[in-house]
């Protein structure tokens, strides 16, 4: 045998060994450097400070709002009764990272439509008190007078529906007509084919006059929609049977149209949504189906340029019910139950990309 060879080679394997060390060390500390990143990426802030679940959430850009959902029920009250609908609006400062309330509103809802729009804040819609029966009540709230006024109905009554605001119109789309006893609509589904439907309903603010326009294909309750680069993206929610839908709706307001983009990663229901630089958030959710009953950590994001979906960080509490809202580059996401159903959550989180 070569003398050469015989001592060369195992020192050609310590240094093919030593180079593979180097590189599993180098993934190692690309991995807890990503790991670390993805935590960073989530702030817990303060405790929303009345614990509720189903809430309705905007922002003004410099502060975020909170009306409606379920709220923990009076001292003493039957623990088996429906929880009450919250009733006093909070808002929330992130700059100090403070919470305030503002007062009741005119009306208890939950599963509510509210948005900003030009210093005035809207309540579309929803639920009545603690029950499942659908209402087409609007509330106007001037931010800097702090007074409440009725706006003109909505022409359908529902909840659970999908809300947001394009080229200054509100879109009010999908949701449920139906008056559906509230356990069992939450926990066993008794949606019917018809309970949920496809209505797109846009309300003019400037002449308070509401409009009917082409209906969602895809009708569904517990969704989200957000308008990005001109157009209406709705996705995630539910329907039947169908917690867990993934389809992602493309309105086109110039044809009154619509079409479909790339599903959703993780179909999930009671969903809360954001758009930010471009790109439209989704986060949470639950879900009923047999042997899943869970909710949902998931935070995912979609480019419409490239037509994809992809993963974040989870949230640091998995919830359902919630509601986000951006101010200064960041997504405030709040309250949400725990649990799928009636649990109640005070998280305030917030994600910074």
């Amino acid at each position: 045998m070569n003398r050469a060879n015989w001592t060369g080679a195992p020192r050609r394997a310590a240094g093919l060994l030593c180079a593979a060390a180097l590189v599993w060390a180098a993934a190692l500390v690309w991995a807890a450097s990503a790991a670390a990143q993805d935590e960073a990426d989530w702030g817990v802030l303060a405790p929303f400070p009345d614990p509720r679940t189903e809430v309705s959430v905007t922002g003004d850009g410099e502060r975020v709002y909170v009306i409606g959902g379920f709220t923990a029920p009076p001292e003493g009250a039957d623990a088996e009764a429906r929880p009450p609908a919250a009733e006093d609006m909070y808002v929330y400062d992130p700059a100090r990272d403070t919470w305030e309330n503002l007062g009741a509103a005119p009306l208890r809802t939950h599963h509510a439509g509210f948005v900003h729009h030009e210093g005035r804040l809207y309540i579309l819609g929803g639920y009545r008190d603690n029950t499942f029966e659908p209402i087409d009540d609007v509330w106007i709230y001037d931010i800097a007078s702090g007074q409440w006024r009725e706006g003109a109905p909505m022409p359908t009554a529902r909840g659970a529906l999908a809300y947001t605001v394009l080229d200054g119109r509100i879109h009010t789309i999908g949701g449920t007509v139906a008056d559906i006893d509230a356990l069992d609509h939450l926990v066993h589904n008794t949606d019917s084919p018809d309970d949920s439907v496809g209505t797109h309903e846009v309300y003019d603010a400037a002449t308070d006059s509401w409009e009917r326009l082409a209906p969602m294909p895809t009708a569904r309750n517990h969704h989200a929609a957000q308008a990005l680069d001109g157009r209406i993206y709705v996705t995630a929610g539910r329907a039947g049977e169908d917690y867990t839908m993934t389809v992602t709706g493309v309105y086109d307001p110039t044809a009154d149209t619509w079409g479909e983009a790339a599903p959703l990663l993780t179909g999930r229901s009671g969903v809360a949504a954001a758009v930010l630089d471009g790109w439209l958030y989704l986060f949470g959710g639950e879900t009923f189906d047999p042997g899943e009953e869970r909710t949902f950590d998931d935070a995912e994001r979609y480019n419409p340029a490239e037509d994809r979906w992809e993963a974040l960080a989870p949230m640091p509490t998995a919830r359902h019910g919630l509601g986000a809202a951006v101010v200064d580059g960041a997504i405030y996401v709040v309250s949400g139950g725990p649990q799928p159903g009636f649990s109640l959550g005070d998280a305030n989180e917030r994600y910074r990309p």
